[in-house]
């Protein structure tokens, strides 16, 4: 795994205080440079691997049969070997983010404050190295529920570790609960962070806050199943803590309208000027048959009716429903976690634990909330809620559901909800490769950059793990 920095043309304004006079340094390269810009690019980064249709690097959407390929379909049967998927998976967190965080770490270990700064930089450091490690749980926790045992100790550490061993998944787990629990108590408002160069929420502690117990509960329901007592701490915690509860908390990266700074979806679909994706049938069936005012933005209408593809075959592009406008919009916000997010794993707690109030009652607040989201009223949303209602005998069918509904714009967590919940219920195109076993697959390969250049911490993961194959279960996927 090679750790290296790099900096995106979107920092270009914000990289004047990087310098370089020495002739045999690249001067192309940030040598001595604040760690403002390093922030700006990882949350970039990060949002563009969260939200990218991009089948070189997050075919999540094609996973969770939103989507289908219009012509060539390898991704859509679960091929992500011919492209080197995870190998680009690995360089946009490992590399594009993960290191880009350390360094921005270790700038504002090593900064020595002017003297005017002296007495505010203590609590001001304290709150950007609690940003920064937020940061990194969030990717970490992205990268283990993709492959399970990942290299995590060693990760970060090209130096010492140029072949870095692979951790247990669940202790994985147990570090990142650890680390954000210290995270989130180390935040103090009022006493600055990264202003301006921090895109989600421009330096505001108390969003902060709110973010970092909504990834604790994140973390938290993820591991109901596998460790319920601690997956109950994590989850009163963060209620206790505070979460985010509306629109206006949401973690969302903040795009451009001009290139090479806007939303990926943008990049991908109208700026490529390419037609690679139409809905998907399983989709647009279950969206058709609830009758589910949200068509109208998820997809746009085939002579006023919602057409989706059967998963695993191409089509004529004009012949099935294009993802909706948002996605053609150059601006439109990433989305890293959002309230909608929130609610419907409040929903779940009170529905596994009886956590939070009323099972029910937390159903119809997230499905609102998605209504909300998108735009909706609330009369729509309550209209939809009576049409759909919670089940308590099968509550994992109606949150699952519902959450992939609403999840519609966020498919790596959706993909979460499904292999937790069970719902909805999926199945594998008769077209898919041989290597998914005729099912869904539950988690990405290693890469083969692994295979190849740390062959042996390579093969003893996939041995840890039952075998790296798309048909092998993370840890807390038990059921």
């Amino acid at each position: 795994m090679r750790n290296t920095i790099i900096i995106s043309s979107f920092l270009a304004l914000l990289c004047t205080g990087c310098t370089s006079d020495d002739i045999n340094t690249d001067p192309n390269v940030a040598y001595t440079m604040a760690p403002e810009p390093l922030i700006t690019y990882a949350e970039k980064e990060l949002s563009d691997y969260m939200n990218t249709p991009s089948v070189n690097e997050n075919n999540f959407r094609l996973t969770m049969q939103y989507w289908q390929e219009v012509t060539y379909v390898s991704e859509s049967n679960y091929d992500f070997t011919s492209r080197n998927i995870s190998n680009n998976v690995w360089v946009d967190t490992y590399v594009n983010v993960l290191n880009n965080l350390n360094k921005a770490k270790e700038l504002v270990e090593q900064y020595q404050p002017e003297p005017s700064e002296l007495n505010a930089w203590p609590a001001k450091k304290q709150n950007q190295l609690a940003i920064i490690d937020i940061l990194m749980v969030y990717t970490f926790q992205v990268l283990t529920d993709t492959f399970g045992d990942i290299p995590y100790t060693q990760a970060l550490n090209q130096d010492q570790y140029p072949l870095p061993v692979y951790d247990d998944d669940a202790q994985i787990y147990d570090s990142l609960i650890n680390r954000l629990k210290t995270d989130v108590n180390k935040l103090q408002e009022g006493e600055g962070s990264f202003g301006a160069g921090d895109i989600l929420y421009g330096g505001d502690i108390g969003k902060w806050k709110k973010f970092g117990n909504s990834i604790l509960l994140k973390l938290g329901i993820a591991i109901s199943d596998s460790n319920p007592a601690l997956a109950q701490s994590c989850i009163n915690m963060a209620i206790t803590g505070g979460l985010i509860t509306g629109q206006s908390q949401n973690a969302i990266f903040r795009y451009q309208a001009e290139t090479p700074n806007f939303n990926p979806l943008f990049e991908n679909l109208a700026n490529s000027g390419r037609n690679d994706f139409f809905g998907g049938k399983p989709f647009i069936d279950f969206l058709n048959t609830t009758s589910d005012p949200r068509r109208t933005s998820y997809f746009q209408d085939v002579n006023g009716t919602y057409i989706g593809q059967e998963i695993g075959l191409p089509g004529v592009f004009t012949n099935f429903s294009a993802p909706g406008i948002f996605a053609y919009i150059p601006v439109t916000p990433g989305n890293l976690i959002t309230h909608t997010e929130v609610a419907f794993y409040l929903a779940e707690a009170a529905a596994r634990f009886g956590i939070g109030g009323s099972p029910e009652a937390l159903y119809k607040n997230a499905v609102r909330a998605s209504f909300m989201e998108w735009g909706y009223s609330e009369q729509e949303a309550q209209d939809y809620i009576s049409d759909n209602p919670y089940h308590a005998a099968n509550w994992k069918k109606s949150i699952g559901e519902q959450a992939w509904v609403a999840m519609y714009n966020q498919p790596v967590t959706s993909w979460n909800f499904y292999r937790r919940l069970d719902y909805p219920i999926l199945q594998a195109p008769p077209t898919a490769i041989a290597n998914a076993g005729g099912k869904v697959p539950v988690r990405l390969q290693y890469p083969t950059l692994e295979a190849t250049t740390n062959g042996t911490n390579y093969a003893k993961a996939a041995a840890a793990i039952g075998g790296d194959k798309l048909t092998t279960k993370v840890f807390w996927d038990i059921h």
